[in-house]
């Protein structure tokens, strides 16, 4: 399953989010990846919409995993500040798919 959602970062901070982003620490990357994540990625805009693509079997129950670790609660601590409105550890919205093009591999 494929799964896309929007965040705002506070347009203030874009480039520590980023920067932040180029050193995400291995243990959290090695935690979502156990965690069922896959293929995961986020794009900015310039004023901070955020934009996240990521698939899982089963997305729920990936996010109730990560929730269950401490290097998610650390990671989440320190990155908890540079959202506005909506941050993730409260869910993310998830953005309803409306085309997909499909490599003829998938059929």
């Amino acid at each position: 399953m494929r799964y896309c959602f929007n965040l705002q970062v506070d347009p203030d901070r874009l480039d520590e989010y980023v920067e932040r982003h180029k050193a995400v620490w291995p243990e959290m990357q090695d935690a979502l990846r156990a965690t069922g994540w896959r293929n995961y990625s986020l794009f900015l805009r310039p004023d901070g919409l955020l934009i996240g693509y990521v698939e899982a079997d089963d997305l729920v129950a990936s996010q109730a995993a990560m929730e269950a670790l401490d290097v998610n609660t650390r990671w989440q601590a320190e990155m908890a500040e540079f959202f506005v409105g909506t941050a993730p550890t409260e869910g993310f919205p998830l953005l309803t798919e409306v085309f997909h093009l499909e490599d003829p591999e998938e059929k």
